[in-house]
């Protein structure tokens, strides 16, 4: 397979068939060896954690798409840690769409003037672009029409789907005891021009607690699996 970008923390590989190759990797995001799925940058390497990973995203994927939720997922090997998906047309430089629960990182930085840390939020949802060298700046769906990357009614189902889906992993974390803070997902475009969820649900890209106790990625993953 032909390698097409060297991710943080997947690989990407383009196929044969036209399809798209995720290769895990265990390296996760953070700061000074601490884990942060807020973070733009890899943190720490933990052992085992991209097959965890992808045995989770796994789950969630095969999940919303029997929930009739469309995504890229087609299919995953868990021994090679790869997952097959369809292409994706970004969004720009692609958008990232964070759920949150509880006022915590980036929004307890922004608001902190007027909201307690850790206080519960009825599921905020923001969009964000991805660029590392600008920390990955909010913008509104005004400014998403404005620079071209997409409509406002492409921007309001990407905060419904975003919503949706954080809810669903949430009651399933709130089934194992576990709350969740917060997480984020990525969207882009199929071939049709219709709008999906890509890139991973596990717990690296989520915030999830145990009483006043915040989890791990295989924390969160030895919960579930």
């Amino acid at each position: 397979m032909e390698k097409l970008y060297t991710g943080k923390t997947k690989d990407v590989y383009q196929m044969d068939n036209g399809n798209i190759c995720l290769k895990f990797k265990d390296d996760v995001t953070g700061k000074d060896g601490v884990f942060d799925p807020g973070e733009n940058q890899v943190g720490l390497k933990i052992e085992g954690a991209g097959r965890e990973a992808l045995k989770i995203t796994k789950f969630f994927y095969e999940l919303l798409n029997d929930k009739g939720i469309k995504t890229h997922y087609i299919s995953s090997n868990i021994e090679e840690n790869t997952m097959e998906v369809k292409k994706a047309n970004m969004f720009g430089n692609g958008l990232e769409a964070i759920c949150r629960f509880r006022a915590v990182g980036s929004f307890i930085r922004r608001y902190g003037m007027y909201i307690e840390d850790g206080a519960p939020l009825d599921a905020y949802a923001e969009i964000t672009l991805k660029d590392d060298e600008r920390k990955d700046p909010l913008i509104t769906d005004e400014g998403l029409e404005m620079l071209g990357i997409l409509t406002k009614e492409e921007y309001k189902l990407i905060i419904s789907m975003t919503k949706e889906i954080a809810k669903i992993v949430k009651d399933i974390l709130a089934d194992k005891g576990l709350e969740l803070y917060d997480l984020k997902f990525e969207f882009a475009r199929d071939d049709q021009g219709e709008i999906m969820l890509i890139d991973e649900i596990s717990g690296g890209s989520m915030r999830v607690y145990k009483g006043d106790q915040k989890l791990s990625p295989l924390e969160i993953h030895a919960y579930l699996i």
